[in-house]
């Protein structure tokens, strides 16, 4: 009796000195990277902190920007719950801070918990909606909380300022007694503050992202219904994200309203605050760790060179065709193309898929030469 043998089609592992180099993870090439890329972030920071006052507040203004385009990235990104009203809870994060300092004396630090648990609960109530509708009629809903979010600013004008605004007095924003930093060094004092947040909250989405709820996040994005025969409780899964999503975005809310000092619900909070979000989500790359960050840098500065080049609406004009351009040459984000790219030159992969590998290999080569497995 003899016996068949097939083929079957097997990844050749790539020949020494070619592309992509694999790095198994835990490895010590794979921990070497990791403490370089701290090192190079650790570098980044520090250059960006001993910049110019000016230039310290524009990258204080990207590190804040970058934190409110990561809640938003856990809706729209991961979860495909397209939300064009995170301005709202933009908004909630920076008044609560500014009515706590100014009406009540708080320490600034000490009002961004409280800015956290307001815009979550708010976010849970905005998601519920998610529980039935999605898509287009889903944005629609997030649309009136952003347009309603600067009238009810003005309708209770005694406790925010109206539309007249909220002024916080410089000295409530000095720096605290165990910085060592002086008033006049506030600008340092928001740039670590905003760095460290930051970078608290990457770790806190990459950490989530792929856990469990990560997965499921991913799945109730591609198929809702697919998710839900899988055991996916869509109603804890949407209600949660959308929470999460708001508290990460008010935390944003709460540094900046440290950072501008004067809040006015005409000025910082309207839809085109949701717009900036949005933007800056897409052009950095949705559902990527890394895309807020980048998108927030195209968000401060494209408009601020573009201003430079041209005046008035000229400039407006320049900063739409710059964002075309981006979207246009890359689709899926700065970050989705750079991590397409670096497949190419570096495979990260586990121990076990790595001895797998090795083995369907030799067990192929096996069969073909004869030879009993």
């Amino acid at each position: 009796m003899s016996t068949k043998t097939v083929d079957v089609p097997v990844e050749k592992p790539a020949p020494a000195g070619r592309f992509p180099i694999t790095i198994v993870r835990g490895s010590g090439r794979y921990r070497a990277g990791q403490l370089g890329l701290v090192a190079l972030v650790a570098l980044l920071l520090l250059a960006g902190a001993s910049a110019e006052p000016f230039r310290v507040g524009q990258f204080t203004s990207v590190l804040i920007f970058a934190i409110a385009i990561s809640g938003l990235n856990l809706a729209t990104g991961y979860t495909g719950l397209l939300s064009i009203g995170h301005s709202a809870f933009f908004g909630l994060g920076a008044y609560t801070t500014g009515i706590l300092v100014v009406s009540y004396g708080w320490e600034p630090l000490a009002t961004l918990p409280v800015g956290v648990v307001l815009s979550f609960l708010i976010g849970v109530v905005v998601g519920l909606p998610a529980l039935r509708i999605r898509g287009l009629y889903l944005a629609l809903v997030t649309l009136a909380v952003g347009v309603a979010f600067p009238e009810l600013v003005k309708r209770f004008a005694d406790f925010t300022g109206g539309a007249a605004g909220l002024v916080i007095r410089a000295r409530q924003l000095a720096p605290p007694d165990w910085t060592g930093l002086r008033l006049g060094q506030r600008h340092l004092w928001l740039y670590w503050l905003s760095a460290v947040i930051l970078i608290l909250v990457l770790l806190a989405v990459r950490n989530l992202t792929r856990s469990r709820v990560g997965i499921a996040m991913v799945a109730t994005r591609d198929n809702e219904i697919a998710a839900a025969a899988s055991g996916v409780d869509l109603a804890v899964v949407k209600t949660a994200v959308f929470g999460l999503s708001g508290a990460i975005t008010g935390l944003a809310g709460g540094l900046f309203a440290m950072y501008i000092g004067a809040l006015s619900p005409d000025g910082s909070f309207t839809l085109l605050k949701s717009i900036e979000l949005i933007t800056g989500l897409f052009v950095g790359g949705a559902a990527t760790l890394l895309g807020p960050v980048v998108g927030a840098f195209a968000v401060v500065f494209i408009p601020y060179y573009s201003a430079d080049l041209a005046s008035g609406h000229v400039s407006g004009i320049v900063f739409g065709a710059v964002l075309i351009l981006i979207v246009f040459l890359m689709p899926e984000g700065a970050v989705g193309l750079l991590n397409r790219l670096g497949r190419r030159i570096v495979r990260i992969t586990t121990a076990a898929e790595t001895g797998s590998d090795a083995g369907r290999s030799a067990a192929h080569s096996a069969e073909k030469e004869g030879e009993p497995r």
